[in-house]
C-alpha cells in the first residue's frame, strides 16, 4: 500500500527548496530506455535516514529522491552480508540459488548472469565506482573484470579517518564524460560507508547530539556506544553527500527526468545482532526510488513488503530487458507500483545467509534461512549447534598434523573471537562491561547458541529479543505454522539444498574463501562426532602444518 506524504516539518521545508530542484528537468536522450543509478551504501540498516525520522542524521539526498518518488519502509535484504547479498542482486536470484557466490569472499560462477552485463550487451554504458562485487575473487572464475562492469575509481579525495578516499561522484562524472551522447548508461554506485571502521569520534566532532541518539533496544545505552552510532551516522552522510552531487551532475546534464534512481544498502548496520543476522536490523533495509519521467503521485509511502531482488526484476522491466531463460527472477518487477497502476503487495519476502567470514571451526559457516511477513520474522537456523557470531576463542597460533590434529597452539583471549561481527567499540564495551546490569543478556542474545526455529513478532519487538517460541500458545503454534509453511514453499519452490537434501548440502562447505583464514579449537561437536564436520579439501591445502 502507498499513500501519499504531507510535509509540514521545518527540515522538511528546507530540503524541499534546495536538493529536489534537481529533479525539474526535461527528458534526456533516447526517453525510450531509461538510464539506471543504483546507489548502494555498504552496511546501512532501516530507518537510517533523516526521512525516516532520525533526528541525528541528515541525508538531503536520499530524501530527495524519495520525496520526487517512492520511500520504501519494508524493503529487505535477501542477505545480511555485503558479497552475496550483491551477487543476489546482480544475478536477481536468491544467495541459495547461486552456488559460490551464495557464500562470502568467495568466486563468482562466469555462467551467471547479470544485469549489469546484459545491459551493457544491448548498447549501455555501464560501470561502477566504489565497491562492486566483493570481497571475493572473480578472476577465478574466468571474469576478465569484476561481474559488475569497468571500474572508475581513479580519481581521489582528502577523506577523514575511516573514510574511502575515492571520489564518487566525480568518478561518475568522468563516467558520463565517456558516454556516447544517445546511449543510456547503468551507473553502479557502491559507497564504502558505512562499513567499519569508523573514525573515532567523527560524529561528535562534527556537532552531532550523543544525548539524542535513539540506541536500539538490542544494544546497551552508554557513552561509549552513543558515540560510535553517531561515528556510523556520519558515514551516512559522506556517502550521501556523493550522492547529492551525481544527482546534481544529472540535472546540469539533463538526464535526470529519464533516470531510474535506486538508493539502499547491502545489509544491516556493522553492530551485533545487525549486520549478518536474519533480524531485523540485519535485513531491513532503506530503500528510495526515483524515476521522474514515468513515476506517478510522487512523495509517495510505500508499507508493502519488498525484496530488493525486485529492484532487478524492475530494472529488467523498465529497461525492457528480457531476463535470462535459463536463470529465472526470484523478485517481481515494481513498475506497476511505480506507474501509479494496481500492484500485487507480496505476502512475504526471504533472506538466507551461508559462510560469513571466518569465524568458527573450520571456517563453516551459519546457515540459515527466514521468511518475514507484515508482522512476524521466522528464522530456521540449520545448524545451531554452531555459534551464531563465531566461535568465542580462536588460536593465536597453531600447528597442525597431517591429520589436521593441532600439535603446537597458543589460544587467544576469551572473548577474543566473534568475528562474524565487525571489530568494532560497542562489541569491545558490551565485554568489557558483561558484568553490568542488562548487559550480558545482550551480548549473549548477539553470541550464544540459537534454537533451530526462532519467531518474532517485528511489530512490537522490532529488536527481536523474544522468541515468542520460547513461551508458545495456540496462537503461536498458527504463526509456526504458517510460517514454516511459507518458507519451505520458497525454499522447495527455489531448489534450496538446505531444505530438500541437507547431506547434498554440506556442497556449501566445500566453496574456497580467498580471504584470511583465522583457526579454532574443534568445538564439543565436533570432537564427539568428527565424522559430522564436512571434509573441505580447500581449507586442508592451507592448513598450517610443520615442514609445509
Amino acid at each position: 500500500m502507498c499513500k501519499s506524504r504531507q510535509f509540514v516539518s521545518i527540515f522538511a521545508i528546507l530540503v524541499i527548496t534546495t536538493t529536489p530542484a534537481i529533479f525539474a528537468q526535461g527528458l534526456g536522450p533516447d526517453s525510450g530506455r531509461p538510464n539506471v543509478l543504483l546507489a548502494i551504501s555498504d552496511d546501512q540498516s532501516y530507518p537510517y535516514a533523516s526521512i525516516y525520522g532520525e533526528p541525528q542524521l541528515s541525508t538531503p539526498a536520499f530524501d530527495a529522491v524519495a520525496r520526487n518518488g517512492i520511500l520504501f519502509h519494508n524493503a529487505f535484504t535477501p542477505c545480511p552480508g555485503c558479497s552475496p547479498m550483491r551477487a543476489a542482486l546482480l544475478s536477481g536470484q536468491h544467495v541459495w540459488q547461486i552456488r559460490e557466490a551464495g557464500t562470502h569472499a568467495s568466486s563468482f560462477p562466469r555462467e551467471l548472469k547479470c544485469f549489469t552485463g546484459e545491459l551493457a550487451e544491448r548498447g549501455y554504458h555501464v560501470g561502477y565506482t566504489g565497491k562492486p562485487w566483493g570481497p571475493g575473487n572473480w578472476a577465478v572464475s574466468g571474469w576478465t573484470q569484476n561481474p559488475v562492469g569497468p571500474a572508475y575509481n581513479k580519481l581521489q579525495i582528502d577523506a577523514p579517518e575511516g573514510i574511502s578516499r575515492t571520489d564518487y561522484a566525480a568518478n561518475f562524472e568522468s563516467f558520463l564524460d565517456e558516454r556516447s551522447p544517445d546511449q543510456p548508461f547503468c551507473f553502479w554506485y557502491g559507497g564504502h560507508e558505512p562499513h567499519r571502521s569508523f573514525g573515532n569520534g567523527l560524529g561528535i566532532a562534527a556537532g552531532k547530539d550523543p544525548a539524542q541518539v535513539r540506541v536500539p533496544k538490542f544494544l546497551p545505552d552508554s557513552t561509549e556506544i552513543r558515540s560510535d552510532l553517531l561515528d556510523y551516522f556520519y558515514e551516512i552522510e559522506w556517502f550521501d553527500s556523493h550522492l547529492d552531487r551525481m544527482l546534481a551532475s544529472l540535472k546540469s546534464r539533463g538526464l535526470l527526468e529519464n533516470t531510474l534512481v535506486v538508493v539502499t544498502s547491502d545489509n544491516g548496520m556493522s553492530f551485533p545482532r545487525a549486520k549478518a543476522n536474519l533480524y531485523e536490523y540485519g535485513i531491513h533495509m532503506p530503500l528510495a526510488i526515483s524515476w521522474p519521467a514515468a513515476i506517478k503521485n510522487k512523495g509517495r509511502d510505500c508499507v508493502d513488503l519488498v525484496s530488493l531482488l525486485d529492484v532487478t526484476a524492475t530494472i529488467y522491466d523498465v529497461c525492457r530487458l528480457p531476463p535470462p531463460a535459463d536463470q529465472p527472477l526470484s523478485g517481481k518487477s515494481l513498475k506497476p507500483l511505480l506507474a501509479g497502476e494496481q500492484f500485487e503487495a507480496s505476502e512475504a519476502v526471504f533472506a538466507g545467509r551461508e559462510r560469513h567470514s571466518s569465524s568458527r571451526f573450520n571456517s563453516l559457516g551459519y546457515p540459515c534461512r527466514c521468511v518475514r511477513t507484515d508482522q512476524y520474522l521466522y528464522i530456521r537456523n540449520f545448524a545451531p549447534e554452531r555459534w551464531p557470531a563465531g566461535s568465542p576463542r580462536k588460536y593465536s597460533s597453531v600447528t597442525y598434523d597431517r591429520q589436521g590434529q593441532p600439535i603446537k597452539f597458543q589460544l587467544g583471549p576469551v572473548d577474543g573471537g566473534y568475528h562474524d561481527i565487525d571489530a568494532c567499540p560497542t562489541l569491545t564495551w558490551m565485554i568489557k562491561h558483561r558484568s553490568l546490569s542488562g548487559v550480558n543478556e545482550l551480548l549473549e542474545a548477539a553470541v550464544a547458541i540459537r534454537p533451530a526455529e526462532e519467531l518474532y513478532n517485528v511489530k512490537l519487538d522490532p529488536a527481536c529479543l523474544s522468541n515468542l517460541l520460547d513461551h508458545s500458545d495456540d496462537a503461536v503454534e498458527q504463526q509456526l505454522s504458517r510460517h514454516r509453511k511459507l518458507l519451505d514453499d520458497e525454499l522447495a519452490a527455489t531448489g534450496d539444498l538446505r531444505h530438500l537434501d541437507f547431506p547434498a548440502s554440506q556442497v556449501w562447505e566445500q566453496y574456497p574463501r580467498y580471504s584470511s583464514l583465522r583457526w579454532f579449537p574443534a568445538p564439543e561437536w565436533a570432537q564427539k562426532s568428527p565424522e559430522s564436520a564436512p571434509s573441505q579439501a580447500w581449507l586442508e591445502q592451507q592448513r598450517p602444518q610443520e615442514n609445509r
